[in-house]
């Protein structure tokens, strides 16, 4: 992928639309790999709990251009300790830290 053209000093918290984003399911307790896709729509079943009982969570994560142009994300172990013990709360499969970073 080539590295697009940002103005970092002025993007926010927001959501930016974006060419791809990153999807993983888990299914009977285990995370596949995930991919990322171009379609910016998900399926689910109507039975989802997200929808039903309203348990989700979320962790933003917000990346950074540095002074020799390089793209970091500044402690992103902290944003995956954050939402693992916001799944374990709410009782959702938690992402692995790993695969979150």
């Amino acid at each position: 992928m080539e590295k697009k053209n940002i103005d970092w000093s002025s993007l926010g918290f927001a959501y930016t639309p974006t060419d791809y984003r990153y999807v993983s399911w888990n299914k009977d307790g285990k995370w596949d790999k995930g991919e990322l896709t171009s379609d910016p729509n998900i399926t689910m079943s109507e039975c989802a709990c997200v929808l039903q009982y309203a348990q989700t969570v979320f962790e933003g994560l917000k990346a950074y251009t540095t002074k020799d142009g390089r793209t970091v994300c500044f402690r992103p172990d902290l944003n995956a300790k954050r939402l693992a013990d916001s799944c374990r709360r709410l009782k959702i499969p938690a992402v692995p830290e790993e695969q979150f970073i």
